[in-house]
């Protein structure tokens, strides 16, 4: 009965792992003032039919703290790459000079800098409700196997455990977002 239990807190583990992860995926994307070609994680272009990955059609680089530049492998692609960025709403207009696509990222308000760490409150928000479910359903399953057979006292100590680590993961998410809101609030 116990191995049934340390497969589900193992599993609800790894669930939340990918929780964390989503959130600093998602957390990456958010723009802290300086230039980081993970901006452009979540653009699409229109590649010969195919919605494929700016990474996969271009060169992102970063020539300073402000800019990212694309080069694209092909120069008929400058035109679905700039559609692509301003269809992805990500806030930054692209400055085509024929070659290479230029965004110039603005220094940041003091008024957009309150708005991306509400971005970031909400994004670890959305992660600890996720935390949360997962633990919700393997309590669950825990009681299921309480009317199983599992004693109560078993059940308890499970609960305990999935408890702690859903404890764990929340105080993560916390830190991924105040480390994210001090990067953001530095001027």
């Amino acid at each position: 009965m116990s191995e049934v239990i340390d497969m589900l807190i193992d599993e609800s583990t790894s669930l939340m792992k990918k929780a964390i992860n989503h959130l600093e995926t998602e957390l990456s994307r958010i723009r802290a003032g300086k230039a980081n070609p993970q901006i452009l994680d979540g653009v699409h272009v229109d590649y010969y039919g195919a919605s494929t990955q700016l990474a996969q059609v271009a060169n992102i680089t970063t020539p300073d703290a402000r800019t990212i530049s694309i080069q694209p492998w092909e120069k008929n692609m400058l035109g679905p790459i700039e559609k692509a960025i301003i269809a992805s709403n990500i806030g930054l207009n692209p400055q085509n000079d024929g070659n290479i696509i230029r965004l110039f990222l603005p220094p940041l308000t003091e008024e957009r800098r309150k708005e991306l760490v509400k971005r970031v409150n909400a994004e670890g928000e959305q992660a600890k409700i996720a935390v949360r479910n997962i633990r919700r359903d393997v309590i669950e399953q825990i009681k299921k196997e309480q009317k199983n057979g599992l004693s109560e006292d078993a059940t308890k100590d499970a609960e305990g455990r999935v408890q702690g680590i859903t404890d764990k993961y929340i105080a993560l998410v916390d830190q991924h977002c105040k480390d994210k809101d001090k990067e953001i609030m530095t001027v």
